[in-house]
């Protein structure tokens, strides 16, 4: 019995069996790898386009501070010693003044 199966399987079966399995794992990649990935790169430009002055963030480094001035790529965030520091607009990973109006009061 187990050499029929043996031989079935190295018998080359058909274009059929082969092409399914094949199939099915990129349908599951699709929907369990690049899906979210692009759900989540769209959530973040929406994000980062929302942004304006005064609003509080945090990077990507946690940096925490202030957005004071802004351009196409970049924000010009002020931290709570005053200085002032350039980020490119993809360092950017949350909006802190949205954030703090969300969290649930006890």
């Amino acid at each position: 019995m187990i050499s029929t199966v043996i031989l079935q399987a190295a018998g080359g079966g058909s274009m059929l069996s082969t092409l399914v399995p094949m199939v099915l794992i990129m349908i599951v990649f699709y929907f369990f790898m690049i899906r979210p990935q692009v759900k989540k790169a769209k959530d973040h430009k929406k994000l980062v386009a929302e942004l304006k002055k005064g609003d509080k963030i945090v990077t990507t480094a946690g940096i925490h501070g202030r957005i004071v001035d802004m351009n196409e790529l970049t924000f010009l965030i002020e931290v709570e010693s005053g200085a002032k520091i350039r980020f490119d607009k993809t360092a950017v990973s949350l909006d802190a003044t949205k954030a703090t109006l969300e969290t649930p009061k006890a």
